[in-house]
């Protein structure tokens, strides 16, 4: 697969030195050398079976456990945070808002740098960054401390998932895309599971304070992993770091009305699944369920769905093609809002089956479609997708959190129902866009 580009030019086989003949009899030996010598095989890309692919795979999936872990550990705390400082559920959302947003505004730059210094060595940074800065959090002598702090945290760990994803795209054989960011989806959704269930026990026994602190052990544990198994990369070319190259590949992008479409996805999918996720603790520790704190963390067990949903996204595909996919996720994420209406906690958990299910395979499926289309930039091109995503989540978790305070979990589920129109608007379009392109690419009769 050919690397990603910046848009930098490169000069092939021009000589600046001021010695030709001795450049041309250097290039006669190096010829005769070459001719002599065994040739070495050229690396072949990876795909399951294949040597490194497994060592690859898992390395990957301790990496998306270890982020989503940090990025979203004091989801399932908020309503113990609100109490613990005496804040609301719209001031408390700032610690999850603020770790989003500043992934949403570094996940471009970073990327960028991962284009000239390599998408391993980006991914190695950010995650020990994440991770000490995790050790710190539970330390937070207030809330706008804690809000702070997390904001590093969210602009350490804006390093690992579009790099991740161009890592994937220049490193597995195209068949095997769809799988291999499933499978760091995957990793994704037991991260974010995990993250919630840890701390909502541990807070449950030493605080909320306690429960930050083992989620941060958790993660150093991952990162252990990561940093032991995942393999160097083969098929990286750097490129130079030209701002305005930078700037042509990202606004080739933006011009690019498939890409623009799968963006839009991504941040709406975000903003139905970041309301959802703030939200859902407030009401279930109030009346009628007055849940503790453990139970609600375990309520984040669905999350497994999750892992089964974005990992089979690529056989859905196969099946049903990218548009057949995202109408099945956009509805089953629509059911399963409806059935959160109702005042029965069996059919709020079923509801969160249905709403994390359809929310993992439609990321997964978008996520993939944005590395497949993008030929050149493709850090650039995640980094767009994973900027929209996270604003998705941010706008998603703050203005949750207000309609709840304003008017109820009824408000916050409009809200999320609104953003799934917006799914099914913008797939229709792509829809009919396709249709009347395939029309006129039809020979006249």
């Amino acid at each position: 697969m050919p690397p990603a580009h910046t848009g930098a030019p490169t000069t092939v086989g021009a000589s600046t030195s001021p010695f030709p003949a001795a450049v041309e009899t250097t290039a006669v030996e190096t010829s005769a050398a070459t001719a002599s010598a065994p040739e070495t095989p050229a690396p072949e890309a990876r795909e399951p079976g294949r040597p490194g692919y497994r060592r690859m795979s898992l390395a990957l999936f301790a990496a998306g456990l270890a982020t989503f872990a940090l990025l979203y550990s004091t989801q399932a705390l908020l309503p113990a945070i609100s109490a613990g400082f005496g804040v609301t559920a719209g001031q408390a959302s700032w610690t999850v808002s603020a770790a989003t947003g500043a992934l949403a505004l570094l996940v471009l730059p970073l990327s960028a740098l991962s284009e000239r210094f390599g998408r391993t060595r980006m991914m190695t940074c950010s995650m020990i960054v994440a991770v000490g800065v995790g050790l710190l959090v539970p330390f937070a002598p207030n809330l706008e401390w804690l809000i702070a702090l997390r904001a590093v945290q969210g602009a350490a760990i804006a390093g690992i998932p579009a790099s991740a994803m161009a890592y994937l795209a220049e490193e597995v054989k195209p068949k095997a895309l769809v799988a291999a960011i499933g499978l760091f989806v995957a990793g994704n959704s037991i991260g974010g599971m995990s993250g919630r269930l840890v701390t909502g026990w541990a807070a449950q026994a030493w605080g909320w304070r306690g429960g930050l602190l083992t989620v941060g052990l958790m993660s150093l544990a991952c990162a252990v992993a990561f940093l032991v198994l995942l393999p160097r990369a083969r098929f990286f070319r750097p490129a130079s770091l030209n701002p305005r190259a930078v700037g042509r590949t990202v606004s080739g992008h933006l011009r690019d009305p498939l890409l623009l479409r799968l963006y839009g996805i991504g941040a709406l999918f975000m903003t139905v699944f970041g309301a959802v996720y703030t939200v859902i603790g407030y009401r279930l520790v109030e009346e009628p369920f007055s849940l503790g704190q453990g139970v609600i963390g375990s309520i984040f067990l669905v999350y497994l769905v999750g892992t089964v949903s974005s990992a089979a996204a690529g056989q859905l595909v196969a099946r049903t093609g990218r548009r057949g996919a995202l109408y099945l996720a956009v509805t089953t994420t629509a059911l399963g809002l409806l059935l959160s209406l109702s005042d029965s906690l069996p059919s709020i958990l079923l509801g969160l089956v249905l709403i994390t299910a359809g929310f993992f395979a439609g990321h997964a499926v978008a996520s993939a479609a944005v590395s497949r289309t993008a030929k050149t930039g493709r850090a650039q091109a995640s980094a767009l997708y994973q900027s929209a995503y996270y604003i998705g989540s941010s706008a998603g978790g703050t203005l949750g959190a207000l309609a709840y305070h304003s008017a109820g979990w009824g408000a916050t589920v409009a809200l999320a129902l609104l953003a799934v129109v917006g799914v099914v608007s913008i797939t229709l379009y792509g829809s009919h866009a396709a249709r009347a392109a395939h029309a006129a690419a039809l020979p006249a009769r």
